[in-house]
């Protein structure tokens, strides 16, 4: 998997895409910078998307969706040890084998 490309290189490549004169294409302005069209065109949805110009998921919300996720994660797992402690410690109370009750 290649190298993600440095938050300023992309930054930079998407305020001379969207300062372009008209007449040069979104592929001119992608291959003067060494990139791939469509990684430009992805660039310049999330910078409309951080910007509000357009809906879309912000980096911000998908760091919090992603911290969300990864405590709800730890919260399920939390609770089947606990309910797994709950159902052995509910057959030590149960009348039985070794019970010397009668």
């Amino acid at each position: 998997m290649p190298k993600p490309y440095p938050r300023e290189f992309r930054e930079d490549v998407v305020r001379v895409a969207r300062s372009r004169e008209s007449g040069v294409t979104i592929e001119q302005v992608a291959s003067d910078f060494g990139v791939h069209p469509m990684t430009l065109q992805k660039w310049l949805r999330a910078a409309d998307a951080e910007d509000g110009v357009k809906p879309g998921v912000t980096s911000d919300a998908a760091a919090e969706l992603r911290e969300l996720k990864r405590r709800h994660r730890l919260l399920e797992q939390e609770n089947q040890v606990l309910r797994r402690a709950a159902a052995y410690l509910s057959q030590d109370n149960l009348p039985g084998k070794g019970s010397t009750r009668s």
